[in-house]
């Protein structure tokens, strides 16, 4: 076994590979840039170097050899699966815990992966190539685009007739060239009721191949997974078997070692299973894996790569219980799954799950990297049981100062199509209207912020606070309180901390008024409303305050009374001004000042995370600002045009 292994990557995957680095006693190395100096992988590892840049590969090799490292883990992303880092870490005598940079190449490149795998008998979906194939005279609707050298569902476009085909070849192969530097696409038959089933894989450098069974990874957004689980609810174990079996195939055909998944999409009524591709790297899901097989990966990744025979054969492999994944996503389900960002201001993470999370109070959450945050896993005897846990460990998770996808995630889980295992690739599209994204801010929730304002600070003369107060009666004092949704009114006399009334809506409205008190101790919040009592966490950011209760988490932020709290264009661009959806770059600028525009004409490409979103005229008229330029970084809420009605 290694004394050192550098890791080539960082977030929650590179403290997961810490983690075992430390249960090994191999000392940890992590590498950083100047904005992660103070990351929580920095702070687990034993030892921490700075480099320019995640792909700088050879400030990577460098930092290896002034730790003597003797091998370097790459993670998931970033350098994972390129075969010239591989390579240059042979040339330097330092082991790349993964598989040989041919068998990257083979599995990385899609066209000559199905090639390659068809060949060992392997089936695959009935598709054409580039550059052979002339993919704009394809004929067999529906249909779907990859980029050949891509992954993560980016740069997928699902075509459903002819006429639809010149633009989704014309974004597609944009995301391509973008995301990884070759816009070369494929195209393939689109399968109705698709489901994403994937086996994981293990060989060692002795020619021993195993499998560790399925992983179901049919619930997705934008054509990336949200939540994955082990073993799937569709899978008897004769299909078991034979996906197994084709998935060690598909590994021997490259001379596969080391950790890997074989991914087959699956005819959810026949149960037909093709050859998708591989991922020849640890996948993100991989906890599930673990937690039914019993092992650890990143262990058996280092024992493989340090050239130690597989400690176990194909017929020792024993599935136990069931085990569900989360991933926990800094993105607005109620906006289309658009990146968030902001600093973690109060965080709370769950003790009796696991939990893979590079998260602390304090981290700043931009738009540089893949915006998951974390996963929450349950496991449990049964399916039933670990769906249930996963669900009450979302409801403890709370992160306060970035907006995340856990309300979503449990609205998800919770789904009856989802507990009755009826999965399937389209399914969370289908449902998202019905999953009540937007409800707004709960009373109980205005009620709990309208009183911590309402609260006199400790050491402040009550005397200065403006709450109305008057000789012989209290008196009502309204807090006009801004979230994403509006402004709220709420009125509050009494004091807060003993006893209150509450009006919701302020006075004027059919409201009646409501006993509450609140107590508050450092970043948790008791709130007794009406009799009913609930707990929170708490966090201020200047005249804003964050509440989160049951895995959601709202913004609140006080304005003085007779200020209408509003913001130019916050109402939704009715006013004709144009605000990026999300935090990221400009893509493309697709008008003119002076330009004459309909509504919803595109006006700017933003990319964030290598995901394009057009944002378009509000209204009909003339373009009056523009004050982006292609390659600009603009912030979310960023002013990109002004449309004059």
């Amino acid at each position: 076994m290694f004394s050192t292994v550098l890791i080539a990557n960082r977030g929650e995957i590179a403290v997961r590979i810490i983690r075992t680095l430390r249960a090994l006693g191999v000392t940890s190395v992590a590498v950083h840039t100047e904005a992660d100096a103070g990351a929580l992988h920095v702070r687990e590892a034993d030892q921490a170097l700075q480099v320019p840049k995640y792909l700088d590969m050879q400030a990577i090799v460098a930092a290896a050899h002034a730790t003597h490292a003797q091998a370097i883990h790459p993670g998931y992303g970033f350098l994972a699966e390129n075969a010239q880092f591989a390579r240059l870490c042979a040339e330097e005598g330092l082991v790349f815990i993964g598989p040989p940079a041919e068998a990257i190449e083979a599995m990385g490149d899609k066209i000559r992966a199905k090639a390659t795998v068809a060949a060992a008998g392997v089936p695959v979906v009935p598709g054409g190539a580039e550059p052979a194939d002339d993919l704009a005279a394809w004929t067999a609707f529906p249909a779907l685009i990859k980029p050949s050298a891509g992954g993560g569902g980016k740069g997928m476009v699902l075509v459903r007739s002819a006429a639809e085909l010149p633009e989704a070849l014309e974004s597609a192969r944009r995301t391509a060239t973008n995301a990884f530097g070759d816009g070369t696409l494929l195209i393939e038959r689109f399968i109705e009721n698709p489901r994403h089933i994937e086996i994981q894989v293990l060989a060692d450098t002795h020619g021993n191949v195993v499998h560790l069974g399925e992983r179901e990874c049919s619930l997705q957004r934008r054509h990336q997974k949200i939540i994955e689980e082990a073993p799937s609810p569709f899978v008897s174990p004769g299909m078991r078997a034979g996906m197994g079996a084709a998935a060690v195939e598909a590994a021997r055909s490259v001379g596969y070692t080391g950790a890997g998944t074989v991914e087959f999409i699956v005819d959810g009524t026949t149960g037909d299973y093709h050859f998708m591709e591989m991922n020849t790297r640890l996948q993100v899901e991989h906890p599930v894996t673990e937690l039914v097989a019993g092992v650890d990966l990143v262990a058996l990744q280092l024992r493989a790569a340090a050239g130690e025979t597989l400690p176990f054969s194909q017929d020792e492999v024993r599935l136990s219980g069931h085990a569900v994944e989360a991933r926990v996503y800094a993105e607005d389900p109620a906006r289309g799954f658009l990146p968030t960002g902001g600093r973690v201001l109060a965080l709370t993470e769950p003790a009796d799950v696991r939990v893979d999370s590079s998260l602390a109070a304090g981290t700043v959450v931009g738009s540089d990297f893949d915006p998951m945050l974390s996963k929450v896993v349950a496991r449990a005897a049964t399916r039933e049981e670990a769906l249930r846990a996963l669900d009450r460990a979302l409801g403890r998770t709370s992160v306060l100062g970035v907006t995340t996808n856990i309300p979503f995630l449990r609205a998800l889980v919770t789904r009856p199509e989802v507990l009755a295992g009826a999965l399937d690739t389209g399914l969370v599209e289908r449902v998202l209207p019905e999953l009540e994204l937007t409800a707004g801010v709960p009373d109980d929730v205005l009620a709990a912020a309208a009183l911590v304002f309402h609260t006199v600070p400790a050491g402040r003369d009550p005397w200065d606070v403006a709450d109305g107060w008057r000789v012989g009666e209290r008196a009502w004092t309204t807090w006009r309180l801004e979230s994403r949704d509006g402004v709220h009114e709420v009125a509050v006399r009494g004091l807060p901390e003993i006893s209150a009334e509450i009006l919701l809506p302020a006075p004027g409205g059919d409201g009646g008024a409501v006993p509450a008190n609140v107590a508050v101790r450092g970043q948790r919040l008791r709130l007794t409303l009406g009799g009913a009592t609930r707990s929170y966490t708490l966090a201020r950011d200047g005249d804003t305050l964050w509440l989160g209760r049951d895995g959601g988490a709202w913004a609140l932020t006080r304005h003085l009374i007779g200020d209408p709290g509003d913001r130019p264009g916050a109402a939704g661009g009715g006013d004709g001004v144009v605000r990026s959806p999300m935090p990221g770059t400009v893509l493309l600028v697709k008008a003119a000042v002076g330009d004459r525009v309909g509504k919803d004409q595109p006006l700017v490409v933003v990319e964030a995370m290598k995901m394009e979103h057009t944002v378009t005229a509000p209204v009909e008229g003339v373009v009056r600002e523009l004050p982006v330029r292609a390659g600009q970084s603009v912030d979310m809420d960023a002013v990109l045009a002004v449309v004059e009605a």
